[in-house]
């Protein structure tokens, strides 16, 4: 009997934390170490980082790879794994020159998600 084989899109996969939200308040709180003012820097500090580098990613230069890599770094630092997770896959889809537009579609919706969750917390602060 023969082997029968499809071919099989790559999904992302499933956060390696809870999904909380946009921002995990717990993982960014265990980072800062309870530190509320430094969680307000860095949360500020990536928002705008975040906001620049999506700015740069939807143009898709040719070093689309690096700021998604970038991107990605930054949003695993502060417990924004829904961006980390869109920017591992976009930056798979380049790997394998497959269709990436939905990966940067998921992507830029994460960022825009976490910088409306970002200003929301620097709003009550």
């Amino acid at each position: 009997m023969p082997l029968h084989l499809e071919w099989v899109q790559w999904m992302p996969s499933p956060p390696l934390v809870p999904d909380d939200g946009p921002i995990n308040l717990d993982h960014l709180n265990r980072m800062t170490m309870g530190d509320a003012s430094l969680e307000r820097e860095v949360l500020a500090m990536f928002a705008a980082q975040a906001s620049e580098l999506i700015e740069k990613i939807v143009r898709m230069p040719p070093n689309v790879a690096d700021l998604a890599h970038k991107l990605r770094g930054s949003a695993e630092a502060v417990g924004a794994f829904r961006i980390t997770d869109a920017a591992e896959w976009l930056e798979s889809a380049l790997r394998d020159n497959s269709d990436s537009a939905e990966a940067l579609m998921t992507l830029t919706d994460a960022v825009l998600e976490a910088r409306a969750e970002i200003d929301g917390i620097l709003k009550r602060s």
